[in-house]
C-alpha cells in the first residue's frame, strides 16, 4: 500500500467516525453498476464511500432505473464499515421516510393488528391498523405460507380470509421491500410443544398418512404434527404399500425438541 493511499484510508476513517446508522446522507453519484451505486459523500471528495445496493435503491414492484452519475443523491446509512472505509446508504429509507421510520421502531415479538388485504401465491398481505399505508403493495404487513399456520394446509384460504381481522407478531423489518415480516401462527399454541410433553418412547398411536416420499412417510400423529415413518428392512416391501391417507399403527421411537421432529416405527395392526 503506498502511502498516498494509507493517508487517504486514514481521512476516510477519520470521516467515517463521525457517521452512524441512521444518519441522513447527501452526495453525487460517482458510478452506477448492476450491483451498487456509488456515491461521493459530501464532506470527503476524495473517492466514493457511500453504497447503494441494487436492493436498497426502491421498494417498488419492479426494476426501477437507478440515478446517474453526477445526480444529486440523499440516503440513509444503514451500516458503517469503518475498516472497509465505506458506508451503506438506502435510498428507499428516504424515499418513504414516514414508513421506514414507522417499520424501525417496531421491535421483534411485539403484536400488530390489522385486516388480510390480499392473498397471493406466495404469501398474505396484511394492511395495518397502525401506521402509513405502503406505497406498491396492499399492506405494510406480510406473511409467508409457513407462518400462517402449524398445521398443514393446500391453500392459504383454509388458515385467512380476506377481509379478515388478525392479530400477528412482528418478526424482521424487511428493507428490501418495506414491510414488516409478520406471523400469525406465533400467536396460537405450537401442537409440537403440546406433544411432546405428553409423548413417550414406545408409545403406540394411530395416525393418517398424509405424504409418502423416498425418505418414508409422513403421519400426522396430533393436530399440527407430523411424524416421519421410515421404511425398514425386512419390512420395507409393506412400507412401500402405505398410501396417502391411509390410517395406520405407528410407534414412536424419537421426539427432537430443537429439530422439532418425531421418529415412528410401524406398530402392530390391531
Amino acid at each position: 500500500m503506498s502511502e498516498t493511499t494509507a493517508d487517504t484510508n486514514g481521512d476516510a476513517r477519520a470521516f467515517l467516525a463521525g457517521i452512524r446508522v441512521g444518519d441522513v446522507c447527501s452526495g453525487t453519484v460517482a458510478e452506477t453498476s448492476r450491483k451498487a451505486i456509488a456515491v461521493v459523500l459530501d464532506g470527503f471528495p476524495d473517492r466514493p464511500l457511500g453504497f447503494v445496493g441494487s436492493l436498497d435503491v426502491s421498494w417498488g414492484p419492479g426494476p426501477v432505473a437507478p440515478p446517474e452519475p453526477g445526480q444529486r443523491v440523499t440516503a440513509e446509512v444503514t451500516a458503517v464499515d469503518p475498516e472497509g472505509c465505506r458506508v451503506r446508504l438506502s435510498l428507499a429509507a428516504t424515499q418513504e421516510p414516514r414508513l421506514w421510520a414507522f417499520l424501525k421502531s417496531l421491535r421483534p415479538g411485539a403484536m400488530l393488528t390489522g385486516r388480510i388485504a390480499s392473498i397471493e401465491r406466495f404469501g398474505v398481505f396484511v394492511e395495518l391498523d397502525e401506521g402509513p399505508r405502503h406505497p406498491v403493495f396492499p399492506g405494510v404487513g406480510f406473511v409467508t405460507f409457513p407462518e400462517l399456520s402449524w398445521r398443514r394446509f393446500e391453500d392459504a384460504t383454509e388458515v385467512v380470509r380476506v377481509g379478515e381481522q388478525v392479530s400477528c407478531q412482528f418478526l424482521r423489518f424487511d428493507t428490501v421491500h418495506g414491510e414488516a415480516r409478520l406471523s400469525l401462527r406465533a400467536t396460537l399454541p405450537d401442537p409440537f410443544q403440546a406433544f411432546a410433553d405428553t409423548a413417550a418412547v414406545g408409545q403406540t398411536l394411530r395416525g393418517r398418512v398424509t405424504k409418502v416420499q423416498p425418505v418414508g412417510a409422513f403421519v400426522q400423529v396430533a393436530e399440527g404434527v407430523e411424524g416421519l415413518l421410515r421404511p425398514q428392512a425386512p419390512t420395507a416391501a409393506e412400507e412401500s404399500a402405505i398410501r396417502a391417507g391411509e390410517e395406520v399403527t405407528v410407534v414412536v421411537s424419537a421426539v427432537d425438541r430443537l429439530r422439532r421432529t418425531v421418529t415412528l416405527a410401524r406398530g402392530r395392526k390391531r
